[in-house]
Formats: structure tokens, C-alpha cells, sequence
């Protein structure tokens, strides 16, 4: 498992190649491709957090790879940065036109790259912090992109749908979502930082907040709703999740109401 995040660089030139891992590679694991062929392949096997591309290459150009990435679901959540020689307004359009998230003109300053690269992992940082806030909020991301959106509504509805079954699992939602199962997991820990997994444990433990916060049922109700047959699991679960337990947190929203 890579600590740092990861970063894919795409260039037919191999000193550029080895120029950038350079400057980004003691902040960040780097891997390399010659043409969006390679880089594909890559993708497909590894967990990549952001995309920094050539727009002149053989085969699939810049902006060809970056608008395919970005309509399709399995990475349209990377961020992409486009280089170019161009330097024409109407390039810097295009690049933007196909989703990319940033735009730098050649030459750079390597000092240019490296704090853009920054921003950009932050912004998706902050997207992936949003789900990890108060117990009542749905577990919604602000997406960067609208396609995100959608699958994240998608699965969110689907996981609501079928709460109450325990053994809703990962093998069913990525038949669900028409994905593999490793290309589902890549998919979902990207935007989420969560497993499956745990993203569908995310998913139940905030309806319980709210179940309880409506008052209208038991704790162990709540449990079996929320698809639990085990209440201290349930209780257990919940206190990892939102550190203090199903009881704390009826004692906690008493004392707000009060």
C-alpha cells in the first residue's frame, strides 16, 4: 500500500519523464507512461490520485485521453493537469473544455507544477474529509465531478434500499454498478479513502445516528433496520465510528434538546 499519494505521469519523452520524477518524487510515488496506451494499463492495475499528461503524443493526445478519463466513471474522479508547448488561448480552452483540472504551459517552473499538484490533492482531500463529517450528515460527497455524483447517489441509494439485509456485500454492489470487483474498490476508495466495505458500514451507522435522533424506535430496532443482527456489534461499530456509544449519543442529543 503506497503511503504518499500517487501520481501518473504521461510524456513521450523519457528526460521529461525523468525531469518530473525528479521534482515530485519525494513528495509523492511516482509512476510513468510514454503514451495514453501505457498509461491505461496502468490505471487499470494501480490507485492513482492524480494525472499529469503531455497534450503532444502519439496515438491518444492529451486531450483525447483526458476527456476519455473523465467520462468514464472508473477515473473521471482523477485529477488531470494538462502540459502543453501551446500557448494559444484557444489550447488552454480546449484543455479545460475536456475536464482537465489545470493547465500549464511549457517551460514550467518546476515550482508551478509542484504547488498546483498540492492544490489539487487538497481540494480532493477536503471532497474526502467532507464524508467523515457530523453523524447526521448523509454521507455525500461534493464531487468534483458530476458523473462522481451520480455514482456515489446511485450506490447510496441502492445501499439505503437494502439496508436491513446483513449480508448486502461488496460482490453484489459492484454487479450493481456493472464494475469488476477490484475496478469497484479502486473506484470507491479514490473518492471516498473508504473500502467498500467500510463505505457501506459509513452508510448504515449514519442512518442509525439518524434513526435515533428521530427517537421512534429502540436500540436494537435501530440495529436490525440498519442491517445488524448483533446489537453489541451494532454498538460497537457505532462507537468506532462516531466515538461514543448508541447510549452517549441518546444521553448527548437529550441534553442539546433540553
Amino acid at each position: 500500500m503506497h503511503m504518499n499519494p500517487t501520481l501518473l505521469i504521461i510524456d513521450d519523452q523519457e528526460d521529461l519523464l525523468g525531469f518530473l520524477t525528479e521534482i515530485l518524487g519525494s513528495q509523492y510515488t511516482v509512476f510513468t507512461a510514454l503514451n495514453a496506451t501505457e498509461a491505461l494499463v496502468v490505471l487499470k492495475k494501480e490507485v492513482i490520485h492524480l494525472i499529469i499528461s503531455d497534450v503532444m503524443m502519439p496515438g491518444l493526445n492529451g486531450f483525447e485521453l483526458c476527456e476519455q478519463l473523465k467520462t468514464t466513471v472508473d477515473y473521471c474522479h482523477i485529477p488531470i493537469i494538462l502540459l502543453t508547448a501551446k500557448k494559444s488561448y484557444h489550447a488552454k480552452i480546449e484543455g479545460l473544455e475536456t475536464g482537465a483540472d489545470a493547465y500549464i504551459g511549457k517551460p514550467f517552473s518546476p515550482k508551478l507544477l509542484q504547488v498546483q499538484v498540492a492544490n489539487l490533492l487538497k481540494n480532493r482531500s477536503k471532497v474526502r474529509e467532507h464524508a467523515e463529517s457530523a453523524p447526521l450528515e448523509q454521507f455525500k460527497l461534493r464531487s468534483t465531478s458530476k458523473s462522481d455524483e451520480q455514482f456515489l447517489q446511485k450506490l447510496n441509494d441502492y445501499i439505503h434500499k437494502n439496508m436491513s439485509d446483513p449480508q448486502l456485500g461488496v460482490e453484489e454492489l459492484a454487479g450493481y454498478m456493472n464494475m469488476s470487483r477490484p475496478t469497484f474498490y479502486r473506484k470507491v476508495k479514490s473518492i471516498s479513502q473508504l473500502s467498500p466495505k467500510d463505505f457501506i458500514d459509513h452508510v448504515r451507522l449514519n442512518t442509525a445516528a439518524k434513526l435515533i435522533a428521530e427517537n421512534d424506535y429502540k436500540i436494537f430496532q435501530v440495529a436490525r433496520k440498519v442491517g445488524y443482527n448483533s446489537q453489541s456489534v451494532f454498538g460497537k461499530n457505532f462507537q468506532k465510528r462516531f466515538n461514543q456509544s448508541p447510549k452517549a449519543y441518546i444521553a448527548f442529543l437529550k441534553e442539546k434538546l433540553a
